[in-house]
């Protein structure tokens, strides 16, 4: 089966690529340049794919044109702005990628005849947040205060709204959050903030320490997706669909990082910023009964196992193991869970 993953030289992109080619399937990948020190360089991930094209998915002609000459049998559309401080200093870069780039995917896909299945990636923060303490569920209204998650709300509308008015390829909606992992390098993330400061030995600056978030491993929420395009190649899985962490994986971003410092041994201190001036969610979690109960998938990891497997990969890695070999590793255990 050959798979294309757009937003391929990303950090989900990068391990989603890995993951696959260690289940035997043929991988391209559309997508921007990756950022300095990702993951995908630094694992070499290019070597492991058939086509590994640079390109913007806000043009339609070429990227119409580049998905018609992979001719893959399944399409996973993961490329986005994905940063909610980012799409305050570029909302309109944030609402053209995210919004029309996924117009674009939905379009290049109806006109390419090999595609047998289509999932498209949104986020935990297209649901209208009203920090409840139970999970949001799939009917749940939509919403977005920040310009991030308004355009991920937009976009998983107008999947929605595609699927409905132009029937053909099977197609579906992947909601997930807060995934973490070995070689994350974005910015205004957490653990990436950790690795950055414990390594160094300097100061470990948060934001919201009482926000809680539902950290999830990244390879159970990419197991998640593949279990949902497995339903779609045999008829089934269309619709919106939730993959998030248990309950016991809803922990605040303070205790992370008090965690976060133990695991590591880390004689440096968590410092609070001051309130910051960009909102950003408080609480917002996912109930994903719906995976559970219509796909059989379920997280392998909780929280205190996937915040272990990633702070001991980037340590593993710190001391000079060889970044390719430690994600098969990492992915030939978890694939044995």
């Amino acid at each position: 089966m050959h798979y294309l993953v757009t937003g391929h030289t990303g950090f989900k992109g990068a391990w989603l690529c890995m993951l696959l080619k260690s289940r035997g399937h043929q991988v391209s990948g559309i997508s921007l340049d990756p950022v300095d020190n990702s993951l995908f360089d630094r694992a070499n991930v290019s070597e492991l794919l058939e086509n590994d094209i640079r390109l913007d998915i806000r043009n339609d002609e070429s990227l119409k044109l580049a998905i018609s000459k992979i001719a893959p049998d399944v399409v996973m559309h993961l490329a986005a702005q994905p940063l909610v401080r980012y799409s305050y200093r570029e909302p309109r870069e944030t609402f053209e990628t995210n919004v029309n780039g996924t117009l674009n995917v939905l379009e290049a896909v109806q006109t390419t005849p090999t595609v047998k299945a289509c999932l498209v990636i949104t986020t935990d923060k297209v649901y209208r947040n009203v920090n409840q303490a139970e999970g949001y569920v799939e009917t749940d209204a939509l919403g977005g205060d920040d310009p991030y998650s308004a355009s991920k709300a937009m976009a998983d509308l107008l999947t929605q709204s595609w699927v409905k008015s132009f029937p053909g390829v099977p197609t579906a909606i992947a909601r997930a959050g807060n995934v973490i992992g070995g070689g994350d390098v974005c910015e205004d993330r957490l653990i990436p903030d950790v690795v950055r400061a414990f390594s160094s030995g300097t100061p470990l600056h948060i934001r919201y320490p009482n926000a809680v978030r539902p950290w999830q491993h990244v390879l159970d929420c990419l197991n998640g997706y593949l279990t949902l395009v497995d339903n779609l190649l045999i008829g089934k899985g269309q619709g919106e669909w939730n993959f998030g962490p248990g309950i016991e994986s809803f922990v605040p971003v303070g205790k992370m990082a008090e965690v976060s410092q133990t695991m590591w041994q880390a004689p440096t201190e968590v410092v609070v910023d001051g309130t910051p001036t960009l909102h950003e969610a408080n609480l917002l979690a996912l109930d994903s009964t719906k995976a559970h109960s219509s796909l059989g998938w379920n997280n392998k990891l909780v929280f205190p196992q996937s915040l272990e497997w990633t702070l001991t990969w980037e340590q593993e890695v710190l001391a000079g193991s060889n970044v390719r070999e430690t994600c098969e590793s990492q992915l030939a255990r978890f694939e044995a869970l």
